[in-house]
């Protein structure tokens, strides 16, 4: 399986590009703005689109991307999303003030998206993919998501705090590699523990949750662009050169749009 960073920054800026990523061809995880770095026929190609939640930077491409390539396709692009997301969704984009409700055009029938509900510890078989929906805790209903075409998962935590759900089932997965959120600096903690994001701090308590001997790689995303720098240099304090806990260390690394992997 081929995971594609489209944008893992958590805000816009030049070069800085909103939550999202290409599995495969066909699968995409959350709608932000790097998004639009795709072709037309690379969005074509796009048959499902799992949303972790509702935030504007993991959905804000979502309702142009459809408008760009829903003619040209010939059955409707699947949305896969916990219930609280659709009903955002619905009630404040695709309402036909700020959207069109491209679920109910070009007609009911055979419309050009449409919603598939999702409930947390779900699997679903998509596009030769297995797909477990994750907890998450964060301030609208949100999700993270493990997916494997069959060797290790990649784990997506998608926007959260602290979370002990997660990690009990993470410590029971298979994961070739993890991509959590750290979207505040230390200086900023209190900003992150209200708006349940996470900060170099919280990282470090979350990351004593692995179990002790399991090791793969830890990518950060979801950086604010204007302290995107100071927050890798705190969390550096805590990589290969300083434990998490006794005896524990963690390959924590730095996730960059435009970054492919094979898992």
């Amino acid at each position: 399986m081929k995971v594609r960073v489209l944008g893992c920054s958590g805000a816009i800026a030049k070069d800085c590009r909103t939550t999202s990523f290409l599995l495969d061809h066909d699968v995409l995880v959350d709608a932000g703005t790097g998004v639009g770095d795709l072709t037309l026929d690379e969005m074509r190609g796009i048959d499902h689109v799992l949303l972790t939640h509702s935030h504007l930077d993991h959905v804000a491409a979502l309702p142009l991307m459809v408008d760009a390539i829903a003619g040209q396709r010939t059955t409707p692009i699947q949305i896969h999303a916990l219930q609280g997301t659709i009903d955002a969704l619905r009630a404040h984009i695709f309402n036909n003030t700020i959207w069109p409700d491209f679920s109910r055009i070009p007609t009911p029938e055979a419309p050009f998206l449409s919603f598939h509900p999702l409930t947390t510890g779900q699997t679903l078989l998509m596009a030769g993919k297995h797909v477990e929906v994750l907890p998450a805790v964060h301030t609208v209903p949100a999700v993270g998501y493990a997916v494997t075409a069959g060797t290790g998962c990649w784990v997506f935590t998608g926007d959260t705090e602290r979370n002990p759900a997660l990690w009990a089932r993470i410590n029971q997965l298979n994961v070739s590699m993890l991509v959590i959120e750290t979207a505040f600096s230390n200086r900023e903690r209190d900003l992150a523990r209200r708006s349940l994001h996470l900060s170099p701090h919280s990282l470090a308590s979350e990351l004593d949750c692995i179990d002790k001997g399991r090791n793969y790689p830890i990518y950060i995303t979801h950086t604010k662009p204007a302290e995107t720098e100071l927050i890798m240099a705190e969390i550096q304090r805590f990589d290969q050169t300083a434990p998490f806990g006794p005896n524990v260390t963690h390959d924590i690394r730095w996730l960059r749009a435009g970054q492919e992997f094979e898992l």
